[in-house]
This record gives structure tokens, C-alpha cells and sequence, in this order.
């Protein structure tokens, strides 16, 4: 598994400025909706139910919100680079900009967690990190992640 197998690239997105998580996640919603067909409210609904079991900002401006869409077929994703970091509860209290959030078919087990971690993995590299926030076009964005060193999964 790849990072290209799980994100279209109209699955990526630039944005200003956010207003709160909960506009973010309907953004996310919205995008998962136009690339990959999937409900905008059982999207975000599946967002907002797992970010309130804890919080998915996992430290230097990431984060990696997550959620199982009953109906899905496989493994999706969609990204968002905020220009104005917004405040997300992670863990190191840090302001996130960048967003790679993760779509799962309920019933997934091993494929779910090899997506996250791929990502995971492909969002703590330094360089990849830097790129993206060096980066506006969407094209470049999606092949930064998509070619980046960490794109094969274990």
C-alpha cells in the first residue's frame, strides 16, 4: 500500500484560515464527499464521534483525524494545508496546519491501521513536513505526499 492508492488528487485542498474543528471536519466531509462519493454527514459525524474520544492532533502541527464509514470499500484520504495554523487540542498544545484525515470501511482491521501508520510515518518526515508548508498548488501537494521517502507501507 501507498499513499497514492489512498488520496486523490482532488482529495487535497489549501485553505486559509479555519474558524474551529468543527468547520474543518465539514471541509474534510465535503472533500471526502466530492472525491469519493461518500456521505458529507455520515463523514463528518464518523469525524466528530472519534475526535471526541480523543483528540487526533498528534504533535508538530499535524493532524491525523480519522474515522470507519459504513458502505466504503477501501481505504481513502483526503489533506488539508491551513495557511493560518489553528488551535486542535494535540498533544503538544501546538497549532496545526497540516491535516491528513483518514476513511476506513467499518469492518476494517489490519488495512485501517497500515493506512495510519503509512501516513503516520509519511507525516513525522521533517522534509516531506517542510515541503508541504512551503507549497500552495494542490498538484505539487499531492505529489509531495505521494512521493515522499515514507510511501510504502511494512
Amino acid at each position: 500500500m501507498d499513499i497514492s492508492q489512498i488520496l486523490a488528487p482532488q482529495a487535497v485542498k489549501v485553505v486559509g484560515k479555519m474558524t474551529s474543528k468543527k468547520r474543518l471536519f465539514q471541509d474534510l466531509s465535503e472533500i471526502a464527499g466530492s472525491a469519493y462519493g461518500l456521505s458529507v454527514n455520515d463523514t463528518f459525524d464518523a469525524l466528530q464521534e472519534r475526535e471526541s474520544l480523543g483528540p487526533t492532533g498528534v504533535g508538530r502541527g499535524i493532524a491525523l483525524p480519522h474515522a470507519r464509514i459504513e458502505g466504503l470499500d477501501r481505504v481513502v484520504g483526503t489533506f488539508i494545508r491551513l495557511e493560518t495554523p489553528m488551535d486542535f487540542d494535540a498533544v503538544d498544545r501546538q497549532p496545526v496546519d497540516l491535516v491528513f484525515a483518514l476513511f476506513a470501511p467499518a469492518e476494517s482491521g489490519v488495512e485501517h491501521l497500515k493506512a495510519l501508520a503509512l501516513v503516520s510515518r509519511t507525516m513525522r518526515d521533517n522534509d516531506v513536513c517542510a515541503k508541504l508548508r512551503a507549497n500552495n498548488e494542490i498538484a505539487t501537494l499531492h505529489a509531495i505526499l505521494t512521493e515522499g521517502p515514507a510511501t510504502k507501507a511494512a
